[in-house]
């Protein structure tokens, strides 16, 4: 038998290494976050497939549709409990640039969950760390993720969580830190243990960084090249402006803190494998090239140049 030209076989975070996929603005979209802990089993859809109440289930979502949310199941690393007595943890989250902030509570029934989107809620202080183990979903983020969570529920025992399906499996393991919603992927546990004693300080390592899930993808992609070609570290740093389509496939995006503009062409890439484990393969991916970065000190009409810096991208 004869293969199929450029089809590819084996596990989607091993293939998406191998082809060196950049992971600049594919965070997962949600301006908010709810965290539901459930202890499982997770169906391969964690929200309809893990046994969730009818009508709480159609109050979150409903939540969610309304602001623009995301919703996961969360549990404790290796601590299991099917007691029905037990309260269970809520998370509810704002991510969006100068609004964070993590509310939490618990329910122990059906109606207690239904009520999680209207209820007030404990503010917290501490950050929250989401790694994805959805085994179900995708074999990579059971592989790669448990290790991960494991690693760091021994340094941040409070702030860790495992989470059901974020999105970007090929990325695996993936790491959430909360309240922000900046989103890594690939990290080696020890390196994963460093990025999140770096948040908890207020800055950020860029390494594996995918993006802020509150932002869009191209704004994504134009803060990664903007920290790469300033040093800015601060988990504040670059507040978006603003972005200007040029043309077919460019965007223009502005940043303050410090100011500066970034110029990036949208493209798709032809591939032939699976982005998620259990998924046909792909016919393309979506990638952004950096085409100029300058430090300007207004966005919009005429760009006033301070330093230039230039790269093209065959």
């Amino acid at each position: 038998m004869t293969a199929t030209p450029g089809a590819e076989r084996g596990r989607c975070a091993d293939l998406a290494d191998a082809a060196n996929d950049p992971g600049e603005g594919t965070a997962p979209p949600a301006e908010r976050w709810l965290l539901i802990e459930h202890p499982g089993p997770w169906g391969r859809l964690a929200l309809t497939g893990s046994g969730i109440d009818p009508a709480a289930l159609r109050s979150l979502t409903a939540w969610a549709a309304r602001n623009q949310g995301r919703i996961a199941l969360i549990r404790r690393v290796a601590r299991r409990s099917s007691s029905s007595n037990r309260a269970s943890r809520w998370f509810r989250i704002d991510s969006r640039p100068g609004h964070e902030e993590i509310r939490a509570g618990e329910f122990t029934d059906a109606a207690g969950l239904a009520a999680v989107p209207f209820a007030d809620g404990e503010l917290l202080s501490q950050p929250l760390a989401l790694v994805c183990v959805h085994g179900r979903h995708d074999t990579c983020c059971a592989v790669r993720g448990r290790s991960l969570a494991a690693t760091l529920t021994a340094e941040y025992p409070e702030e860790t969580w495992e989470c059901s399906h974020i999105g970007g499996c090929r990325f695996a393991p993936s790491l959430v830190l909360l309240p922000h919603g900046f989103t890594y992927g690939g990290l080696r546990p020890g390196h994963a243990v460093d990025v999140v004693r770096r948040y908890t300080h207020g800055t950020l390592d860029p390494r594996d960084l995918r993006g802020r899930s509150s932002l869009k993808p191209n704004v994504q992609a134009a803060q990664h090249h903007a920290r790469a070609a300033t040093g800015a570290r601060g988990i504040d740093d670059l507040r978006p402006l603003g972005e200007v389509h040029d043309g077919d496939s460019g965007w223009r995006v502005g940043f303050a803190e410090p100011e500066c503009v970034v110029h990036l062409r949208e493209r798709y890439v032809p591939v032939n494998r699976s982005l998620t484990c259990a998924s046909p393969p792909a016919s393309r991916i979506r990638v952004f090239d950096l085409l100029e970065f300058r430090a300007s000190s207004a966005f919009g009409g005429v760009l006033v140049q301070d330093h230039r810096e230039s790269r093209r991208t065959p």
